[in-house]
């Protein structure tokens, strides 16, 4: 879906090969760091949603690696609080069972619903910085501000 990459580089894959390579590439997150982003499914109907969850991010911040939190839901599940019980529910796998000491996320600086969210859910806004031209707004929580309970209050 072409409105799902509005802010994601504005390139979907097209063809059957891209979606091997995308694939490929997640399992090998699994393989090389024993981690990778999650499969959102409807309980009632068994329908995917989109996916959420931790990913080890290498290429996005050129000065530093670090544990991404992402999310990425079909169209008609935008605006229904899945984004962000899934990245409440990501961050406490992330500092609970892998005893990770930070995790950090990025969005477009005009992506207002992804930015909206990770503030929700007390990522703390750090910097700015650009991406393959594009201005992005960088965040990120401690373990210690986590275990503080700044984000379990979320509605």
């Amino acid at each position: 879906d072409p409105d799902g990459h509005e802010y994601l580089g504005k390139k979907p894959i097209k063809t059957i090969e891209e979606a091997k390579q995308v694939i490929d590439f997640i399992r090998n997150q699994y393989i090389d760091n024993g981690i990778g982003r999650w499969a959102i499914v409807d309980k009632e109907t068994g329908d995917f949603i989109g996916w959420t969850g931790l990913k080890y991010e290498k290429r996005l911040r050129e000065n530093f690696n670090y544990y991404d939190l992402g999310y990425r839901l079909q169209k008609k599940y935008w605006g229904k609080g899945i984004a962000t019980e899934t990245a409440i529910e990501s961050l406490r796998y992330g500092f609970e069972k892998l005893d990770l000491k930070e995790i950090g996320a990025a969005a477009e600086v005009n992506h207002q619903a992804s930015n909206k969210i990770l503030k929700k859910i007390s990522l703390k806004f750090i910097e700015t910085f650009d991406y393959e031209g594009v201005v992005h707004n960088w965040y990120n929580i401690k373990k210690s501000e986590w275990l503080k309970g700044t984000c379990i209050a979320v509605e």
